[in-house]
């Protein structure tokens, strides 16, 4: 897979890509004209962080939420396995980050081209520039899907945390506004899409139980007795097929 159709995470990291591919330590020092040391080392820090940054400014948490209400609601304990839900929800994560992942990286390639011709150094400043150009496309994708009353709110207590004379320095697009608004919206969705799924499987067991209870076996669990019902409804309504396309189109 190309490196723009990963994620805007790998764009990201393409920045540093021709650091390590060229990169000889024990020949070539860092010194103030090749670069900071200072500045690489924050950029190394910043990457260390990254994993963290996949998982809020991305689908990731509404997709993983979704997946896991799936499962208690269909009330198999461990099928499929947190790993399986955890692997599906990366995979459809890059899947629709994929063309946001191409904008950053299209914004990041002068950068990226300037630094293998030798015209940029890693510092400060050109670290904080090609975070601002990488930052623009996620940014529109954070603030397309973060609900207009959650970015106000956040916004608003952004500003009463501060003093007076910092008030116009908070911006309604600043992404400390509004991943924290996106982040909210994502769990929002996940449990309305959560409580749509549960209620036909809550029905099957109300069904099973009362069915049970009319013909004295109390001994029978009807969660138990129930699974089959709910796995043969869920293949029958092809509902991973109607999931996965509910998801993905949510971000369209």
């Amino acid at each position: 897979m190309s490196l723009r159709f990963i994620a805007p995470i790998i764009a990201a990291l393409s920045l540093l890509a021709p650091t390590l591919a060229s990169a000889e330590p024990l020949a070539q020092p860092l010194s103030p004209s090749g670069g900071s040391p200072l500045a690489l080392t924050a950029l190394l820090a910043g990457m260390a962080l990254l994993p963290f940054a996949l998982i809020l400014v991305t689908s990731f948490v509404k997709v993983a939420v979704v997946l896991s209400i799936l499962r208690t609601a269909i009330g198999a304990q461990q099928v499929p396995p947190n790993t399986v839900i955890t692997g599906l929800a990366i995979l459809l994560s890059i899947y629709i980050m994929a063309p946001v992942g191409h904008d950053i990286f299209t914004e990041l390639r002068p950068h990226i081209d300037a630094y293998e011709r030798g015209d940029l150094q890693v510092n400060f400043s050109s670290i904080e520039e090609a975070g601002e150009a990488g930052a623009a496309p996620l940014r529109a994708f954070l603030m397309r899907h973060a609900d207009p009353e959650d970015r106000l709110l956040l916004h608003e207590l952004a500003i009463e945390l501060r003093p007076p004379e910092q008030h116009k320095n908070v911006a309604a697009e600043d992404l400390l506004v509004v991943v924290p608004a996106f982040v909210i919206t994502e769990l929002k969705e996940a449990f309305t899409i959560g409580f749509i799924l549960f209620v036909p499987f809550i029905i099957v067991d109300l069904v099973v139980a009362n069915i049970l209870l009319s013909l004295g076996m109390h001994m029978l669990s009807p969660t138990t007795v129930s699974l089959p019902f709910k796995l043969l409804l869920f293949v029958l309504v092809d509902g991973w097929y109607l999931v996965v396309k509910g998801l993905i189109l949510g971000y369209v």
